[in-house]
């Protein structure tokens, strides 16, 4: 039986959150709760792969962070990308493009295909 939520697959988490920071600043809850709405629910990120993931980005420059006021009135850490960060997106999108072709070219194999 499949699962119709899972999380994130291994080593997207990162591409997944420069892309929704390049819409615009969020907070991790934030940043969590758009992942599930755009994937359907199919994706549902844990605060301790989340948060994590945010700190490693931030370490690498590629995102920064500021204490801002939420719109329930309470304090979040707001993370949005550096311009090393924009950088980081592309080169992500790319290797995306290359690793999801190489798949989608092993999963449409066939004796055939040779």
């Amino acid at each position: 039986m499949t699962e119709s939520r899972s999380e994130v697959l291994l080593g997207t988490l990162d591409l997944l959150v420069l892309k929704l920071l390049a819409v615009g600043p969020m907070h991790g809850w934030g940043l969590a709760e758009r992942l599930e709405e755009i994937s359907d629910g199919v994706f549902c990120v844990n605060q301790g792969s989340l948060y994590p993931a945010l700190q490693r980005l931030k370490r690498r420059g590629v995102v920064e962070s500021e204490w801002q006021v939420t719109e329930n009135g309470r304090r979040a850490r707001y993370y949005s990308l550096t311009r090393g960060g924009r950088a980081a997106l592309r080169e992500e999108l790319a290797n995306w493009a290359r690793t999801s072709g190489a798949v989608n070219r092993v999963l449409d194999y066939t004796e055939e295909s040779i």
